[in-house]
């Protein structure tokens, strides 16, 4: 009899313990983190805009057409402003990094004096232009803002040099000039491209670039005639840039929400 109380008195516990759990409220899950905004930067654009420039160059004078240096090199050098046109394609193939390959034309006035160790004469020699194809690997700061590496194949063309005797005053033009010429080489360089929010699709880049130039045996002319003298400068040359930039992006999609 004892033991048969001692029963049913557990199972009314166990019966009113049940009912409680029934009426207590069931604890919801924990919200969910806040979606990360990321931006699709896959796509292609147009950009253009200024910047300044610097070229330095080692010279000295040989014989041409089979060339003997006939003195030590001299260093010159000239800088100015320049205008920049270009586009490009890029594609994000992760969260975080961006491949691109894009195009560009600089129309430049770079000037500076170059002179002849051997003989004394000189003159002015102008960059007036210089284009660039290449590729570039970015990486996503934020999703607005990009910072990156670029390299690639360039060329620049130079004006021709009108001699003339640098040493007196005034000086006197000798009737031979250096002949214009386009020097090839390669380039590399990098920068950053952040989007600005007040207009949808248009970012803003700030680039530096270094490029290096082959060597090159340039005659010396007769101005009038175009006949070679017997002589050339050898020359080679690099040039600096930085450059602000206005970029348009088709079809930007802007942040998308999402998780990494």
């Amino acid at each position: 009899m004892k033991s048969q109380l001692i029963a049913a008195a557990a199972g009314f516990v166990l019966a009113s313990g049940s009912a409680l759990a029934a009426d207590l409220p069931v604890k919801a899950p924990p919200p969910l983190p806040p979606p990360t905004p990321v931006s699709v930067w896959t796509g292609c654009y147009v950009n253009g805009g200024v910047g300044y420039g610097m070229w330095n160059q080692d010279l000295y004078a040989e014989t041409y057409p089979a060339p003997v240096p006939l003195a030590s090199s001299n260093t010159a050098g000239g800088r100015g402003w320049l205008g920049k046109v270009g586009a490009g394609c890029d594609y994000q193939f992760n969260s975080r990094f961006v491949i691109g390959a894009f195009g560009d034309y600089d129309f430049m006035s770079l000037s500076g004096t170059i002179q002849d160790p051997l003989s004394g004469l000189g003159g002015t020699e102008t960059e007036r232009s210089a284009w660039a194809v290449g590729g570039r690997v970015g990486y996503l700061v934020t999703p607005t803002l990009l910072t990156y590496v670029n390299g690639g194949y360039t060329g620049a063309r130079f004006d021709q040099v009108n001699l003339s005797t640098l040493s007196s005053v005034p000086s006197v033009a000798v009737g031979a000039d250096i002949t214009a010429h386009t020097s090839n080489g390669w380039f590399i360089g990098g920068g950053d491209e952040v989007a600005l929010e007040w207009v949808k699709g248009l970012f803003w880049r700030t680039e530096y670039r270094y490029s290096s130039y082959q060597g090159a045996d340039l005659p010396i002319v007769v101005t009038a005639t175009g006949a070679p003298i017997g002589l050339a400068e050898h020359v080679q040359k690099q040039v600096q840039t930085i450059a602000t930039e206005l970029v348009w992006r088709f079809n930007w999609p802007g942040p998308v929400a999402t998780r990494y």
